[in-house]
């Protein structure tokens, strides 16, 4: 529950674990939180809008596609109680910017330093695929962010679909983005005019990192970019 004393990041955040805006999105993730995994069956399911988390003074905002329906949406907390966070929170202890190398819920004593994680939709969809509509009707929520995030000068982008749609909004927060609009790859790193510098990275997903089309030096080198970036080069705002 909101309370009087809250910041705006955590009022923001409160509004985002209330939203109902997409039907599909409601109907299924509350039906995962209902029916439950057998492994998990004696959890409590969060089965709503996932609240980003991290660090409000981040220099670095990573951007994933959804959460997990028996990840995040399980936990409560954006890649957590999946493989793909168990990934990302080891980089990011590697690299300095987690206080452990685990996130296993809420209440665990994690905290990031410097990295705001978000996801360009916030509830878990069906298949993992969200719809374009549903895409659009989330992206206010990142737009809002990123007017609080005041230090923000990377965008570390998790997969197409999160590059993409930093892309947009950064577009359509007056951003000059580069047409055609540039392709994501590994370590992809566009300069955006009047904002800040968008990074990529293949997902820490299973197929990725099962594969080996993503290893953990590959994921690495991109943590350490983002530092370099972060630190050599102060925020920008469009004029």
């Amino acid at each position: 529950m909101a309370h009087p004393s809250d910041t705006p990041m955590e009022l923001l955040q409160h509004r985002v674990t209330r939203c109902r805006r997409c039907p599909r999105l409601v109907a299924w993730r509350e039906e995962v939180a209902r029916d439950k995994r057998a492994a998990f069956r004696e959890e409590d399911y969060w089965g709503r809008p996932v609240p980003s988390f991290g660090d409000p003074g981040a220099m670095i905002l990573v951007v994933g596609l959804a959460p997990a329906a028996h990840g995040a949406n399980r936990t409560g907390r954006m890649f957590t109680g999946d493989r793909s966070g168990d990934w990302l929170y080891r980089a990011l202890h590697r690299a300095g910017f987690a206080s452990q190398p685990t996130s296993d819920r809420r209440g665990d004593g994690l905290r990031l330093t410097d990295v705001f994680i978000t996801a360009a939709v916030r509830c878990a969809p069906p298949a993992n695929k969200p719809t374009p509509a549903e895409r659009d009707a989330c992206a206010p929520w990142l737009d809002a962010e990123l007017d609080l995030l005041d230090c923000v000068s990377v965008v570390v982008a998790l997969g197409s679909f999160a590059w993409a749609q930093a892309l947009r909004i950064l577009g359509a927060r007056g951003c000059a983005i580069p047409s055609p609009r540039p392709p994501i790859a590994h370590g992809a790193q566009r300069a955006i005019d009047g904002g800040p510098t968008l990074l990529g990275s293949f997902h820490p997903s299973q197929q990725n990192t099962f594969t080996g089309k993503l290893t953990e030096e590959m994921f690495d080198a991109v943590w350490v970019r983002a530092r370099e970036l972060a630190e050599g080069n102060p925020p920008r705002r469009p004029s």
